[in-house]
């Protein structure tokens, strides 16, 4: 990697404070690919992308895996569905297996408003392009066997959304191959190098600073989920999200016994099984506001009883692990991407449980939003802005678990 731990090898330019086309702060899923489409798409490889820690060590890795696009609103289908469109290619396009599987997202209906609900996204998202069916729960009990849609338990299942395009990919794979194509257009990955201030001169910004020195750029994006409202601060301005942890949790390796994604925003899980055998289970955020990658302990106890209730065969699954992302969550549950009050500084963040999913996507209108200074069409809705006109997207409905 581009990246060096020795301070006197840390920059390509010798001149003391050196200088860059742009900068992206975050070395993550967002900020990796971000720097691939500036690159890729716009020609721009005089980069550095900071990270505090080492390239994926934050949410890259604390999140369950699961990719789909089957979202209500417009707005929210065209970056996800675009998303998914590159996902279907990157693994030639990268040149490395990180085992996108496409192997169907169900999110489960319990209640007749679960039913309205789930026909309404479907009518939704077909009219927008995007694959989606409604199934029946006969329908559903022939897709994925092990649910139990029996009708006495608790939660009987009356119907299910499916979206047979959505699916998994490992996530660790994902980041060593986008590592790998960010540094082969000769962009510098800065490990261990922590942004401690925004240099802003009339209204522009003109560099950071950093745990390892100085560095100028007038292009400046802030990608770095869980701590956006902290480099906001430094930069003078304030978001309106809030940070929380969304925990979730892997099995003991199994046999290969779950087929698909299932979700229920109802009882508040999501379940798919990696292809190494472990169950990846998650469920919806704590209510406290956190920094720390880790969780109460009662979500835990509840999304396990939640995954025993709807697929008893779990009950003789052991937990391997748990942990905790810390998340972006904006009051409308939708991304803020694009401008912000200072010139040449973009902001990515607020995703929520859909930030995983959204990352080539996310990558390529940051990239267009940085090299050009207009929001992508794709992402111009999410613009901070909204939060004062009144224009909000509202996922709540169809972020599959509690945000």
């Amino acid at each position: 990697m581009a990246a060096d731990a020795n301070p006197q090898h840390l920059w390509r330019n010798p001149d003391p404070r050196p200088s860059y086309d742009a900068i992206v702060v975050g070395g993550g899923l967002h900020g990796l690919a971000t720097a691939y489409y500036l690159a890729r798409n716009h020609g721009l490889t005089n980069v550095a992308v900071l990270e505090k820690g080492w390239l994926g060590s934050g949410n890259a890795v604390r999140n369950t895996t699961i990719i789909r696009s089957n979202y209500l609103w417009e707005e929210s289908a065209g970056i996800y569905e675009h998303s998914l469109q590159l996902w279907e290619g990157l693994v030639d396009e990268l040149d490395h297996d990180f085992l996108f599987s496409q192997r169907g997202v169900l999110n489960l209906a319990h209640t007749l408003g679960d039913v309205r609900e789930g026909v309404r996204r479907a009518n939704a998202n077909r009219l927008s392009g995007i694959d989606a069916e409604w199934l029946t729960t006969e329908e559903v009990a022939d897709f994925c066997p092990i649910i139990d849609t029996s009708p006495g338990i608790r939660y009987p299942v009356l119907g299910a959304t499916l979206q047979r395009r959505g699916g998994i990919a490992r996530h660790d794979a994902f980041v060593f191959a986008i590592s790998r194509a960010v540094d082969a257009y000769g962009i510098d990955l800065l490990q261990g190098c922590e942004v401690t201030g925004i240099d802003v001169v009339g209204g522009r910004v003109t560099g950071v600073q950093t745990t390892r020195g100085p560095i100028a750029s007038t292009t400046v994006g802030l990608v770095a989920a869980g701590h956006s409202t902290v480099l906001a601060g430094l930069a003078g301005f304030r978001l309106p999200i809030q940070s929380h942890p969304l925990q979730a949790l892997v099995s003991e390796l199994l046999d290969q016994v779950l087929n698909c994604v299932v979700m229920s925003s109802a009882v508040h899980v999501y379940v798919s099984q990696a292809h190494k055998g472990e169950l990846v289970m998650g469920a919806g955020i704590d209510s406290y506001n956190s920094y720390a990658q880790r969780g109460s302990f009662h979500v835990i106890e509840h999304q396990m009883a939640a995954a025993v209730e709807l697929i008893p065969l779990f009950a003789r699954a052991h937990v391997l692990r748990t942990w905790a992302g810390i998340v972006d969550v904006s009051p409308d549950a939708s991304p803020i991407l694009g401008l912000t009050p200072v010139d040449g500084l973009t902001v990515n963040c607020g995703w929520g449980t859909g930030g995983w999913k959204a990352t080539p996507g996310s990558g390529w209108c940051m990239a267009h939003t940085m090299a050009t200074g207009v929001p992508h069409p794709l992402s111009a809705p999410f613009s901070l802005e909204r939060f004062e006109t009144g224009a909000l997207i509202d996922e709540h409905g169809a972020a599959a678990v509690a945000h």
